[in-house]
């Protein structure tokens, strides 16, 4: 029997959007501190990570971020893993490792065979496939990650329409829902447990 898909629901925002999240236990939800309409400030995520439910993870989007901050906010307990979305080298994540030992995801642009090839390279426990910078709403072509032989989050565009194709056709470790589930530019309560509950089922 295969693993079920995690979840991930990206970009939180408000004290709503936890509570959406509280309900349906994605196993993952993100907090953008890099340059984006969803990014929050530090004192913010602290905030929202006090009324999240202790079993979700949180994760922290950040890019080309000093390696010392992304340690303070591991360190402290703000998150539990960082996600770095920017052109962060090896050198930077065997820093960050050695510094805090936290969980690392970095993101890959995917465009050609050649992304996916240096995406499977990283040292980073998990890596993320996207279309572009993230947040743009678009797919990229999952036939480029047929072979795909290590764990990673799959993301760009999905939402409830397509991410049961998008799992059967692609049998990620996890898939990172933002702008698929939001109505006007926030979350949207409906749509995440519409997206969850599709996801649930594949």
């Amino acid at each position: 029997m295969e693993e079920q898909t995690r979840i991930k629901i990206c970009g939180l925002t408000r004290l709503e959007d936890i509570d959406a999240v509280n309900e349906l236990k994605p196993e993952y939800v993100g907090f953008v501190f890099a340059k984006s309409r969803r990014q929050i400030t530090k004192e913010h995520a602290v905030t929202l990570r006090r009324y999240l439910d202790p079993e979700i993870q949180a994760v922290g989007v950040f890019a080309n971020e000093l390696p010392a901050i992304v340690a303070g906010y591991l360190e402290e307990g703000v998150i539990d893993l960082a996600q770095l979305h920017g052109n962060e080298s090896e050198e930077y994540i065997h820093s960050l490792r050695f510094r805090t030992g936290g969980e690392l995801i970095k993101a890959f642009s995917i465009k050609t065979r050649e992304d996916v090839e240096k995406a499977k390279k990283s040292s980073a426990d998990y890596i993320l496939l996207d279309h572009g910078k993230g947040g743009t709403g678009e797919s990229f072509d999952w036939s480029l990650i047929r072979n795909m032989d290590r764990p990673y989050f799959l993301a760009g565009g999905l939402n409830a329409e397509n991410v049961e194709q998008a799992i059967l056709q692609t049998h990620p470790f996890a898939v990172d829902i933002s702008s698929g589930v939001e109505t006007d530019g926030v979350k949207d309560p409906k749509k995440i447990t519409e997206c969850i509950r599709r996801i649930r089922h594949v």
